[in-house]
């Protein structure tokens, strides 16, 4: 049984902080812990405005506050994002994450995340990356 507290992960190293100064991410549970898919708590800072693309990865993302939007560059739509919403980049999609507000995420990605990991310059993270 794994079992651990956010503000613990935090001071033990699991929190990462984009360059880009668009978000910080509290890394729950990583690849090393075995369960196939990693989980974090993002938050993404009021007025972040940036592209995405997981080539590599799925990822489903719940809103647990704040409000924002996302464009699917597939299609153009975008859709709003608000307490409650999930949206589930299950074809890889490309696409722009706007915060209005400060927005709380919890996230999962398959394959799961090593634990350094941070946006390349396509929007993705690699496979491989320096665990924590």
């Amino acid at each position: 049984m794994i079992v651990r507290q956010l503000q613990d992960a935090q001071k033990e190293g699991r929190r990462i902080v984009s360059p880009d100064g668009n978000w910080e991410s509290t890394r729950l549970l990583l690849k090393d812990d075995g369960m196939g898919f990693s989980f974090h708590i993002t938050t993404i800072y009021k007025d972040a405005d940036f592209r995405m693309h997981y080539q590599n990865h799925l990822e489903s993302v719940y809103c647990i506050s704040g409000k924002g939007e996302i464009e699917n560059l597939n299609d153009g739509k975008v859709h709003p994002i608000s307490a409650g919403t999930i949206y589930l980049l299950d074809k890889h999609d490309p696409h722009i994450l706007r915060a209005q507000e400060e927005m709380t995420m919890a996230c999962v990605f398959n394959p799961p995340l090593n634990g350094k990991e941070v946006h390349n310059k396509e929007g993705a993270y690699e496979l491989e990356a320096e665990t924590i």
